[in-house]
């Protein structure tokens, strides 16, 4: 075929252009929804809007600016967040604390600085190439535009900062749909996230948010046309609804961890990593511990080990008690019973005072002996009262413990000197997140090596979220040239 002219390249061009734009929807990835309000005029200030429509605008405007700016301001706005977060850690989880009701300060106070300090940014996004006859291929990673987040209210201020850093570090602008719950100390996290990215160097209204957040909202925000990737974190109903939204969808669901201890365990250690995992913020972290299933020959050594780590053991009267109190629904064997909301996330104190027991200030743990098919085993009760569970041997505890985790593939945790125990435990629990000899936190970065993420997507098989997981490739091919070899 003869060269084209210039002329002939300028009119194909027009006319692809011509057939483009008469498309239906022929938005770039990158493009930004064009609201019908002015996103500046309608914003509160600092990121935050009245409705979704003109936050998405605003989100998209500000993507569009940070493409034009250099990988260096990228990294200085992310270092700027960290920093300005690290000041704010500790005002943060308390107002998350007194909004809520959940957790304790200390321990959300300890959630923050992780995601600040081990939350990656754009160190992660490298590219890759491929060298051989034929030229060059390279593949970088780019932006998806504007991300839809949904958070939740256990974890409203660690998993906004941990989201912001992986996002942003990606080249994205992000809306968040907060948690009613957490609405108010959700959008001060906000403000201070855009004070940040101004302070570097970048765009206003990078982050944003709506006043008044609702399960409305959320689910206008899954079906914006302005929206091109969702992150959602919570419960399996706004799973289901993310994934059916016509979107990528990006979903952190529910757990139900379980503890494996085998007769050559540290027994000592397990029993100090499991009290730390299953109390750490009062048992509402997804990770977090939620049952043990013991082989018998170690079991007593367990229980009183665990009561010398900070636990308290409940007796069988005392639970049965206690049973009325922390569920809300008849119980049935083997099966998940509704937990008594105004129990969630609480201290052991408020719980059992519930029933008259006074323990001490130092006590951050109930335990109770249970048999395997008491619904406590099988309910994530995100609360700080922890069954433990005699076995036979440890190929029965693996087995309970595949079955009581539900399938979820989230997060389990064994103790255990024996290989072929550890190997079979990890293969048949397929989980997101699978520890040996250590709390089930240590899975998060926490007393473990490895990233931090509050985002562990099992059910859209990303596992722990990171910038690239906010990201789209992109390959681009040279032929025939640029091997220099």
């Amino acid at each position: 075929m003869s060269n084209l002219t210039q002329e002939q390249i300028d009119q194909i061009a027009k006319r692809v252009i011509g057939l483009i734009q008469n498309q239906p929807d022929n938005r770039a990835l990158s493009q930004p929804y064009a609201g019908t309000a002015s996103a500046a005029s309608a914003s509160l200030g600092n990121g935050i809007f009245p409705n979704i429509d003109s936050a998405v605008e605003a989100a998209g405007r500000a993507h569009l600016q940070l493409m034009k700016m250099s990988l260096e301001t990228r990294n200085k706005i992310i270092s700027n967040i960290r920093r300005r977060m690290t000041e704010n850690a500790e005002t943060l989880a308390r107002k998350a604390n007194e909004e809520t009701g959940l957790g304790r300060v200390e321990d959300k106070i300890l959630k923050n600085r992780l995601v600040i300090e081990k939350t990656p940014g754009t160190e992660v996004l490298k590219p890759t190439a491929f060298s051989g006859d034929r030229g060059l291929t390279l593949m970088e990673l780019a932006p998806y535009g504007v991300i839809g987040s949904i958070t939740p209210v256990t974890n409203p201020t660690s998993s906004i900062i941990c989201n912001t850093i992986g996002m942003v570090a990606a080249g994205n602008g992000v809306v968040f749909n907060v948690h009613p719950g957490a609405k108010n100390v959700s959008i001060e996290n906000i403000r201070l996230l855009n004070d940040a990215i101004t302070e570097a160097g970048g765009p206003p209204n990078l982050v944003t948010t709506i006043l008044n957040p609702t399960v409305e909202s959320a689910q206008e925000l899954m079906h914006h046309p302005g929206v091109r990737l969702l992150v959602v974190t919570g419960g399996s109903g706004v799973v289901k609804a993310a994934m059916a939204s016509g979107k990528r969808a990006i979903c952190a669901g529910p757990g139900n961890p379980p503890v494996v201890v085998d007769e050559s365990a540290d027994i000592d250690q397990a029993a100090k990593h499991i009290v730390l995992g299953a109390s750490m913020d009062n048992n509402i972290i997804c990770v977090d511990e939620k049952e043990v299933f013991v082989v018998s020959k170690v079991a007593d050594q367990l229980i009183a080990a665990l009561q010398r780590h900070g636990a308290v053991l409940l007796s069988k009267g005392q639970f049965i008690q206690l049973e009325r109190e922390i569920f809300s629904s008849p119980l049935e064997p083997r099966r998940r019973a509704a937990v008594n909301k105004a129990l969630i996330g609480k201290d052991v104190q408020v719980i059992l005072s519930k029933i008259g027991l006074k323990v001490g200030k130092d006590v951050r743990l109930a335990v109770v002996e249970l048999e395997e098919d008491h619904p406590l085993v099988w309910t994530e009760q995100m609360m700080p009262v922890f069954p433990v569970v005699r076995v036979s041997n440890a190929d029965k505890a693996i087995d309970l413990a595949k079955e009581a985790e539900h399938g979820y593939g989230h997060t389990a945790v064994m103790h255990s000197k024996n290989l072929d125990n550890l190997s079979r435990m990890a293969k048949e629990m397929n989980c997101s997140i699978f520890v040996k000899n250590g709390p089930s936190v240590a899975g998060l970065g926490y007393g473990g090596e490895g990233y931090c993420s509050f985002s562990i997507a099992s059910p859209t098989g990303e596992g722990l979220t990171n910038p690239r997981s906010f990201s789209r490739e992109r390959r681009c091919v040279l032929v025939d040239h640029f091997r220099i070899v």
